[in-house]
């Protein structure tokens, strides 16, 4: 692991990278407090440091705050102070040092100290890929490891905010797999899901890098395009229908020939959120209607929009929109 060490004093300098490299860890070394702050914020940053509390210009207490202001990983920190200099330890402490220990130091114990701070820096690690799984794990569809339904609507509720507050253009469509019933019938339900997880692969290696993808319900697909207009979603859309029906799906030995049917809405001024995903559900029911295996444009039109037909059972478990504001 490595350990930033930080001090003005040439002498300790030397003393500690002898000590750490005796240790087993990798010191990175810093002549006062500016080289250390560089250090920090480069990549791969030391997560143990031994810091000395004061050095000109820029010292240990000022890079205690300066540290605990940073938004990355956790990086322990260990003050170094003269014994006539312990008053200061507590400001340190309140600035976010870990710990410290007074010059001339015991070898030991410097030992047991950072060995103190590596476990917590492993725990807090750890915390933080327990967090980040959970996290996972609530907003992903289990099966395909999409966007799960609450966090696709939670994310084009995040981008119909941001298009209205900078007059930006969103477009959202909707997939659906042609007569997928057929296929869990003639082929079972485990041939079923590796359909689906194969569509959601083609389909999110096609749109955009930063549209979003997300599992609505069933064998359902809600995409999200943040700054895009009506005919570059119908092209995104296109490549989708393209993609997933143009060559079959193997599942050794099967071969399974789907298709999907799309129904693309651009947002207005004055739509609101369930009016949006209203007009690109009913586009994709007139693909349906259609003959499936297309993509159907929402007829929008600004100030004439003619009243859309109702698709069956799908605004009534809608969230309401988020107050932007």
């Amino acid at each position: 692991m490595k350990v930033l060490v930080a001090d003005d004093s040439g002498l300790y300098r030397t003393t500690l990278s002898r000590l750490l490299a005796a240790w087993g860890y990798q010191a990175v070394i810093a002549a006062n407090g500016y080289e250390a702050q560089s250090v920090l914020e480069g990549d791969d940053a030391p997560r143990l440091a031994i810091l000395d509390c004061f050095m000109p210009g820029l010292g240990g207490l000022e890079l205690c705050e300066l540290i605990r202001a940073r938004k990355q990983g956790y990086v322990y920190t260990i003050l170094l102070s003269v014994a006539d200099q312990k008053s200061d330890i507590l400001k340190g402490f309140e600035l976010g040092a870990d710990d410290y220990l007074c010059k001339p130091f015991e070898e030991l114990e410097l030992r047991a100290r950072l060995q103190a701070g590596e476990r917590i820096v492993r725990i807090q690690e750890e915390l933080i890929e327990t967090r980040e799984s959970l996290q996972f794990v609530a907003s992903h569809d289990p099966l395909l490891r999409l966007w799960n339904r609450r966090a696709i609507l939670d994310l084009l509720n995040t981008e119909l905010s941001r298009a209205k507050r900078l007059r930006t253009s969103l477009c959202v469509f909707f997939a659906d797999l042609d007569s997928f019933k057929r296929v869990n019938d003639d082929y079972g339900h485990l041939v079923g899901d590796d359909v689906l997880r194969s569509a959601a692969e083609k389909m999110s290696r096609t749109v955009r890098e930063y549209d979003h993808v997300g599992r609505y319900g069933g064998e359902e697909f809600l995409v999200v395009l943040p700054d895009c207009g009506a005919e570059t979603a119908r092209e995104v859309a296109e490549r989708v229908r393209q993609h997933i029906g143009d060559e079959p799906i193997v599942i050794a030995p099967i071969q399974v020939k789907v298709t999907a049917s799309i129904g693309v809405a651009q947002w207005h001024a004055g739509q609101d959120f369930r009016e949006l995903i209203h007009r690109a559900d009913v586009a994709m029911y007139r693909a349906k209607q259609s003959g499936r295996n297309r993509v159907v444009l929402d007829d929008f039109v600004e100030g004439s929009a003619p009243e859309p037909e109702v698709a069956p059972g799908r605004l009534h478990d809608l969230p309401d929109e988020e107050d932007p504001n």
